[in-house]
């Protein structure tokens, strides 16, 4: 049975599978990067409160299945995720600064966002762990 959460008025339970890839699906999330970019977004996770529930970075695009307060977007969870995330992945990473430099930007546009309600939250968190296993 999923554990709701509760603030003073609120009893809720708010969670989101997330997609989303390099620019052009470049095949950049691998060795250090991939450890940094897991260790920034679980920074991310805490300073804003979120609950990442599962995690699997591949080489071309990563999944996050997180919980979040109520009053707090998916569309926002991104935002933060992917702005922080790349400021500091280009920091760290200057061979990665310098491969995107023309495009101007780590992350595409896009995303896949979803809500957890037509499919059970162990069956996201076993599709989610099986995604490295063929990688």
């Amino acid at each position: 049975m999923t554990k709701y959460k509760t603030t003073n008025h609120t009893k809720y339970l708010c969670q989101y599978h997330i997609i989303w890839c390099p620019k052009f699906r470049f095949n950049v999330l691998k060795k250090d990067i991939k450890v940094e970019l897991k260790n920034i977004l679980y920074e991310i996770s805490k300073k804003y409160e979120y609950e990442i529930i599962e995690m699997e970075i591949m080489k071309d695009h990563i999944h996050v299945f997180v919980g979040v307060k109520p009053y707090v977007s998916p569309i926002d969870v991104v935002r933060s995720f992917k702005s922080i995330s790349a400021i500091k992945l280009f920091k760290k990473f200057s061979e990665l600064k310098e491969f995107y430099s023309k495009s101007g930007s780590l992350w595409s546009r896009g995303k896949f966002i979803s809500t957890v309600g037509k499919v059970s939250s162990k069956t996201i968190q076993k599709y989610i762990k099986e995604q490295n296993v063929n990688s």
